[in-house]
């Protein structure tokens, strides 16, 4: 029996790119297409089947530890984007100012997608949704550098709207103007959820 449902939900890529340097501000440079390996994408400073963990999951590793990769890619919502430009006051924001790896348009609330969802493009090149991306300082050099003024803004106007981190279940070819299609864990959510959230 089938454990993911295969949705109605179908977006297009508007943008893909991907940061291949670490020093200096954060800057995704654009591309047309990507090949999604297995360790993620070639070339781009969040590549790894491995990570050290970092302060995020303090609660459950020491900071530093090894653990398996699961933020290969950082996936932003095009109309989310709009929304962020919108409250920081901007006309626009460009999605290398935020390190983004691709993004999306047309799938509604996308940055709180159900962790193990599976965005699967095209050519069978298939990410699996860990969680979503919390907003971070990271990107204010950049965006300050780009419009001034306006780069301590991001961490504010992007919460709820950051996107999600995923990495990748299936290899192959993503490309600018690809349709990606949303398959959803076919579960209930935990009942206990709520309550497990307010301890």
């Amino acid at each position: 029996m089938p454990v993911l449902k295969p949705t109605d939900h179908v977006a297009t890529i508007t943008w893909l790119g991907g940061v291949t340097s670490k020093a200096g501000p954060l800057w995704a440079e654009p591309a047309d297409r990507i090949m999604a390996r297995f360790a993620g994408m070639e070339g781009e400073v969040h590549a790894g089947l491995t990570v050290p963990s970092c302060s995020r999951m303090t609660p459950q590793y020491p900071e530093r530890t090894e653990i398996r990769n699961t933020r290969q890619f950082s996936v932003l919502c095009a109309e989310e984007l709009t929304e962020i430009a919108e409250r920081m006051g901007i006309a626009a924001l460009s999605p290398s100012l935020v390190g983004a790896s691709m993004v999306l348009s047309g799938i509604p609330d996308f940055s709180h997608l159900p962790p193990g969802s599976r965005l699967q493009g095209v050519s069978g090149a298939t990410l699996v949704v860990n969680l979503n991306n919390r907003p971070c300082t990271i990107p204010a050099k950049a965006i300050e550098a780009a419009h001034p003024g306006f780069g301590a803004k991001f961490k504010r106007a992007a919460t709820d709207r950051r996107g999600i981190v995923a990495w990748v279940e299936r290899e192959g070819v993503f490309a600018v103007g690809d349709t990606v299609r949303l398959h959803i864990p076919d579960q209930r959510p935990w009942k206990l959820l709520d309550a497990a959230l307010r301890a």
